[in-house]
């Protein structure tokens, strides 16, 4: 699938949630934390979707993987921050209910690493440099790469489930 606007991708929703969770959590009269913690886990929170957009606008392959990489770094300096204060929080005595709000915006910002990280993982391995090198040439090669590979796939998985082929491309994780 090809989206348009950074808006449209699932993860940049998801880190769209992280920081209006994030915010609610900031704005609460129980979260116990000093001016400094909060204005870190807000810039942390808003870095991960403003760095996925700031990727998307780029006009390289390279770049977007940079921006993805800092997003998802700013995703674990949330975590971090979150793991912190839930190991404060049982110390403290907070109430179960903001221990769970915490432990659940943790659990976002879990995801939106984990999201950045296979959208990564799949840009490293493709031959497309950017938006800014495409060509209708490289476009149709590519268009021609992946049905290709949508083929073979299928002729794997049209072969016996003993069949050699199909073993190793179910170990692969090609099937």
């Amino acid at each position: 699938m090809t989206y348009e606007r950074f808006e449209d991708l699932p993860v940049w929703r998801e880190a769209a949630e992280l920081y209006e969770w994030t915010e609610d959590l900031l704005e609460d009269e129980t979260f116990q934390a000093t001016r400094g913690y909060r204005d870190q886990l807000d810039r942390a929170a808003l870095s991960v979707s403003n760095n996925i957009a700031e990727g998307f606008e780029r006009g390289t392959t390279n770049e977007l993987l940079s921006f993805l990489y800092i997003a998802r770094g700013s995703a674990g300096e949330v975590r971090s921050m979150l793991t912190l204060k839930l190991r404060r929080a049982g110390k403290a005595g907070w109430p179960a209910d903001l221990q769970a709000r915490i432990s659940n915006l943790k659990s976002l910002a879990e995801n939106c690493s984990r999201q950045l990280r296979g959208w990564a993982d799949s840009l490293q391995n493709s031959a497309i440099k950017g938006q800014r090198h495409l060509t209708d040439q490289s476009r149709a090669a590519d268009e021609r790469r992946q049905r290709a590979a949508a083929f073979e796939k299928r002729l794997l998985r049209g072969l016996p489930a003993w069949h050699p082929k199909r073993r190793e491309a179910e170990a692969d994780g090609l099937i």
